[in-house]
């Protein structure tokens, strides 16, 4: 028996109905603070409609529109959640966002940033500000 539009889902059956694995929920749940299943006793979550929503948002964001997690989660501080639902219901990419001051910090990947466009080089600031958090973690962990 299927269960109705407004019950709550396990977490397993909420990864099945977005096409994840749990382990990415989870995740998700470190890197986002508005992802906040209930949980029981145990630790069991479960997963109301809302935010089944939200997190289809979350899924089309990163997996389909391009978006990085910081790129998320400066969305979702810019424009608030309606616009994560927004993008779970399909409506399409935001609008682009304020320009950040020019910062030329030369050639990326071999590429002149003068022929970037703005929302390429955008994304490119975001996962080199991902990369060198991830290695000051690294060399934190080195240096034990």
């Amino acid at each position: 028996m299927a269960k109705g539009p407004d019950a709550f889902r396990t977490i397993s059956e909420a990864a099945d109905e977005l096409g994840v694995p749990q382990h990415v929920l989870r995740f998700w749940e470190t890197k986002f603070s508005f992802i906040r299943p209930m949980k029981r006793a145990g630790g069991r979550r479960f997963y109301r409609p809302q935010d089944i929503s939200m997190l289809r948002g979350v899924k089309t964001l990163l997996h389909e529109d391009g978006y990085t997690i910081k790129g998320v989660q400066r969305l979702h501080k810019e424009q608030g959640l309606k616009r994560l639902l927004s993008a779970a219901n399909g409506e399409g990419a935001p609008p682009p966002a304020p320009a950040a001051p020019a910062r030329d910090d030369g050639p990326v990947l071999g590429l002149s940033s003068a022929r970037l466009g703005a929302e390429d080089r955008e994304r490119l600031v975001f996962a080199l500000d991902d990369l060198q958090a991830a290695k000051r973690r690294l060399d934190a962990l080195l240096k034990r």
